[in-house]
């Protein structure tokens, strides 16, 4: 039997740029006794390193916060914080820690934590998007949202960078846009209220992609790829549209909005490019020693001289290509688009 008005208890968050600040705010306005059941934070750090997050968060506020460890039970009043460089998804009432692929070039990203979140605990889940760059978190908010979970945003004009909150609500239908004070509020609010019953179960959820994205449907490889290859692994990538979001995967579960792919294929771009500059000098060095040696055995070295100008003018235009690169992402997706829709 549906709920009338669920309880709404398990909450995930996600942040990026200026995530910290907000983040403790957040957890400062939480009261210790408001029915939160948890808490799970993805906030998008360096891969190398230890957080020192769950301390921050620790000494914010009166929940006790944690780095999550796979298999670890979740426990009531509690903050899950995912690990540099992994996953966190939420499976059977457990914290599932994973070195899945990356999620619009994040690990952890948030993408995977709303959607096994709103896959497991449906309508109890709260999905809360704050401060941030680019628009990782806006597909699993909508997950969140398709499961009859509540969407709560930061307000833009409250985020240091406000582009996270802004594709979130321009993704799906958010039923709150409020400052980090005014979510801590509802979040002690809705907590505590709605029914107590856990008749709900993960077979009662409509599923949207699989958590981990390890592979494509049969039904999705047989549709033309959208003629863009993943950044990471070089595979073709197969786009996606629901609703108001398009989004990109690969065959090994790499996943990327529109947005995300191009600053991806900037950084790519830009590798290849230095690594094309650095091969060119390379090459002129080199022959600039062989015309010294030939030089030393009276030989002409005029022939060397030239092939050398030439690569130092090559590696001239690309060292000034490379250092004026900017990426305008709102044109190159519009123009990207229409091959998408063919």
């Amino acid at each position: 039997m549906a709920r009338s008005s669920p309880r709404r208890d398990i909450v995930v968050v996600g942040a990026s740029a200026g995530g910290v600040e907000a983040l403790s705010r957040l957890v400062h306005g939480l009261e210790r006794d408001n029915g939160l059941s948890s808490l799970f934070v993805v906030l998008h750090v360096m891969p190398t390193g230890t957080s020192v997050l769950p301390n921050i968060l620790d000494r914010s506020g009166p929940l006790r916060a944690q780095v999550a460890r796979d298999g670890a039970a979740i426990e009531p009043g509690n903050i899950y914080v995912a690990p540099p460089d992994r996953h966190m998804l939420i499976r059977d009432n457990r914290v599932r820690v994973t070195l899945g692929a990356r999620e619009n070039g994040h690990r952890p990203a948030i993408d995977p934590t709303f959607r096994s979140a709103a896959e497991t605990y449906g309508p109890r889940v709260v999905g809360v998007i704050l401060s941030g760059s680019l628009d990782d978190g806006a597909a699993g908010l909508a997950a969140v949202k398709r499961a009859g979970g509540l969407a709560v945003v930061q307000d833009p004009r409250d985020a240091l960078y406000g582009d996270m909150p802004a594709s979130a609500m321009a993704a799906t239908s958010v039923d709150h846009v409020l400052d980090v004070d005014g979510i801590a509020a509802l979040l002690n609010e809705v907590a505590g209220s709605g029914d107590d019953d856990d008749e709900d179960s993960e077979d009662d959820v409509p599923g949207h992609w699989e958590p981990l994205m390890d592979e494509l449907d049969q039904h999705e490889t047989e549709q033309p790829a959208s003629g863009f290859t993943c950044p990471e692994c070089g595979g073709a990538l197969w786009a996606k549209q629901e609703g108001e979001l398009l989004q990109f995967k690969c065959r090994v579960g790499h996943v990327y909005s529109p947005e995300s792919l191009v600053e991806e294929q900037g950084r790519s771009l830009e590798a290849a490019m230095w690594a094309a500059l650095r091969a060119l000098e390379e090459r002129a060095d080199l022959l600039r020693r062989v015309a010294r040696r030939v030089g030393r055995r009276g030989g002409s070295d005029e022939h060397f001289q030239r092939r050398i100008e030439n690569l130092e003018e090559q590696a001239e235009t690309i060292r000034k290509a490379v250092t004026s690169m900017s990426t305008d992402v709102p044109s190159l997706i519009q123009s990207a688009e229409p091959a998408t829709q063919e």
